[in-house]
């Protein structure tokens, strides 16, 4: 009997672990599967907060539809369970008032002609610049070249850095400028060289990513923990072992000796790492690994919900949040109304808001020396100043993201495959899986869980 151990029970180390109970039933596997969590409840940055009457997010927020795993929903009964966003616009908040982002534009780039004309973002001279997509062919740039400069030259200063960017890195938690074409939009490249323009090519394949009800997002009626609690309920074969910290992995000569505290060992055949990669680190200790790992990249994140006795129809504008512009005067990076955009996160429709502030925010060593309170005043008066609510919030939930937020700058994908290519050679039987190199969606999550589950079932009946 072969036993498979996974760490890390976020949603990667789930699925990889569902993944392989599903193929050891269906193939008739003997299989010993455990599951080691360091905290006590499963689900890593997918976390639901129910109080009050409100639902709140304290992580990932939601799944992009176009990418949703319809079949995996139907196997976990959650079919039934989803709920899509609700319509809204969204604005950038600069020079002291919101302006609307175009609504016919992916990521902040405009998916045709009008919706560039209709910017209120952008000036004259920087419409006029962006036209050079339409007829300058793309002679130089590949997948590994920074995504700012692919952009900028393509599509000019003024519309990356005012409209594009700030959306951008909402999403990556990184400047544009130490992205990589292939970790984030590949496709840009690609529609770039198929069409000969970025936005014509967007503008062609504009219902991959523009849905005509505007509905892009998906969760669940009662949060996104149900997709973490229909997983963890489903994993009868698997032994779980929550609030168990792993030490040590040792490779013992064909097989791996996991060290947990409270001095249990685990003896492993295979061994799954869904964990941040400093902590994949640490496990390993191996010092031909460390160049590389030290050379990936996290940030933080601060994340607070404000829920008032208000009804949302408060709001100045029918949107679903705003992105803050550089110097816009205010402390936070954006801004979700989260009652507006997820009906089901308020029972009486009051208003939730949930407010953004990442490491890269100049203020933001300040911030999080702060206690909970003291950064609960702070989103108080930053939508006070944003959107005029005055009032006092009933209820606030502050959740603290310390370097767990991957940040794939310039070298990451040669990065991760060095430590694939040196795992392979010296730990055959550890896998890296996770958002710390695969891709920070919730759905990119899940697909690495099954790839991962799937290959090391490729390498037990292909043995």
């Amino acid at each position: 009997m072969k036993t498979i151990v996974v760490i890390g029970g976020g949603i990667t180390g789930l699925t990889a672990m569902y993944t392989l109970q599903k193929a050891m039933k269906e193939q008739n596997l003997q299989l010993k599967l455990i599951l080691v969590e360091a905290d006590e409840t499963l689900g890593g940055k997918i976390r639901t907060v129910r109080q009050d009457g409100f639902i709140m997010e304290t992580g990932a927020d939601s799944i992009v539809a176009r990418k949703n795993d319809p079949g995996l929903m139907e196997e976990l009964g959650l079919a039934g369970e989803i709920v899509y966003n609700a319509t809204g616009r969204s604005f950038i908040y600069a020079d002291g008032k919101l302006k609307k982002l175009p609504a016919d534009a992916v990521f902040g780039i405009p998916v045709n002609l009008q919706a560039l004309a209709e910017s209120e973002l952008i000036s004259a001279e920087g419409k006029v610049a962006a036209l050079q997509d339409y007829y300058t062919p793309n002679e130089t740039f590949t997948e590994k070249d920074s995504l700012g400069a692919f952009l900028e030259h393509f599509l000019g200063e003024e519309l990356v850095r005012k409209q594009i960017s700030p959306v951008i890195s909402g999403v990556y938690s990184g400047e544009l400028d130490n992205l990589t074409i292939a970790s984030t939009f590949p496709f840009l490249l690609e529609y770039k060289n198929k069409y000969g323009s970025i936005m014509k090519g967007l503008g062609e394949n504009r219902e991959r990513f523009l849905r005509g009800d505007g509905r892009k997002f998906i969760s669940f009626h009662h949060g996104g923990s149900d997709l973490i609690d229909r997983l963890e309920a489903r994993l009868n074969d698997v032994e779980i072992l929550k609030g168990t910290q792993a030490l040590s992995v040792k490779n013992t000569g064909g097989r791996y000796e996991v060290a947990l505290a409270g001095g249990r060992t685990l003896e492993a055949d295979f061994v799954v790492l869904s964990t941040v990669h400093t902590s994949a680190r640490s496990l390993l200790q191996d010092e031909a690994l460390n160049g590389d790992f030290d050379r990936l990249s996290s940030r933080s994140l601060i994340s607070v919900y404000l829920g008032y006795d208000v009804p949302d129809e408060r709001l100045p504008e029918d949107g679903t949040g705003f992105i803050a512009a550089q110097g816009s005067g205010l402390m936070c990076d954006a801004s979700t109304w989260t009652s507006r955009k997820w009906e089901h996160t308020s029972a009486r429709q009051r208003l939730l808001i949930r407010m953004f502030y990442k490491s890269s925010n100049p203020h933001f060593d300040k911030l999080q020396q702060l206690t909970e309170e003291e950064l609960m005043n702070v989103a108080v008066s930053d939508v006070e100043k944003s959107i005029g609510i005055t009032d006092r919030p009933v209820t606030n939930e502050v959740t603290k993201w310390r370097d767990s937020i991957p940040n794939y700058h310039l070298g990451h994908p040669d990065i991760v495959r060095s430590l694939e290519n040196m795992l392979a050679a010296s730990h055959p039987g550890v896998i890296l899986a996770g958002c710390s190199y695969y891709g920070v969606g919730i759905p990119d999550c899940i697909e690495n869980g099954k790839q991962t589950g799937q290959k090391i079932i490729d390498a037990l009946t292909n043995a």
